[in-house]
């Protein structure tokens, strides 16, 4: 064992699929799994009684939805970190899952080593959105007037929100829909140049490892309107 194991939850109503991950990730020398459940309902005791690092967590279960179960969670075990791992790439799910307040969104077709990395990101308490729909649907919940469920749990305002400029926060809006850096220069009529110093800019103050991590991190914190 090298140093601190991170603690796992697997949550799938398909045996052959837990069988798949824990084995996966007892093979590595930082991660364990340390419970499955079937169910959201079942996950939401479990979680209770373990308290693990992270729970790998499916969508469409027969004893009760994944994102359903994700912000009882959170709401006692605020440090727990809920990845979403399911096969359906759609607008809803993902966006219910960033609402929810999962730390990430995976697909079951990743390769191995990426989701072993995802269970490490969000361990660190990075946000993981990386599917193919990801940008519209992070665009879609930061101009969402729903509030967002169990805001308790949810991080405090980033104490880098007051030193973003107004500019950061335009640009930044424009990078919550979705927008490729030339888009943004367009659509505000400044230089790609400037646009892309404003981004690192953004990333630096926000430590955020890409432009998704700093959009979740904006509307979980409602820094845009």
């Amino acid at each position: 064992m090298k140093g601190s194991m991170i603690r796992v939850i697997l949550v799938d109503d398909q045996q052959l699929v837990r069988h798949g991950l824990r084995y996966i990730i007892n093979a590595q020398d930082d991660m364990e799994v340390v419970g499955e459940a079937e169910s959201g309902p079942e996950a939401v005791e479990l979680v209770r009684q373990v308290g693990p690092d992270v729970v790998l967590m499916d969508v469409q279960m027969p004893g009760g939805s994944g994102i359903a179960a994700t912000p009882a969670i959170l709401e006692h075990n605020p440090d727990c970190k809920v990845v979403i791992l399911t096969t359906f790439d759609q607008e809803d799910y993902v966006y219910d899952g960033i609402r929810s307040g999962a730390a990430g969104y995976l697909l079951k077709d990743a390769a191995p080593e990426d989701m072993v990395d995802a269970v490490r990101a969000a361990f660190r308490g990075e946000a993981i959105f990386r599917t193919a729909v990801a940008s519209k649907v992070i665009g879609k919940a930061m101009s969402s007037r729903a509030p967002i469920p169990q805001e308790d749990h949810v991080p405090n305002r980033l104490p880098a929100f007051d030193s973003l400029t107004e500019r950061e926060l335009e640009v930044l809006q424009q990078m919550a829909y979705g927008l490729r850096n030339e888009e943004i220069a367009a659509t505000l009529y400044i230089g790609e140049s400037t646009v892309k110093t404003h981004v690192h800019r953004i990333l630096q103050k926000f430590s955020a490892d890409d432009r998704t991590q700093a959009v979740v991190f904006a509307i979980r914190n409602r820094i845009v309107k």
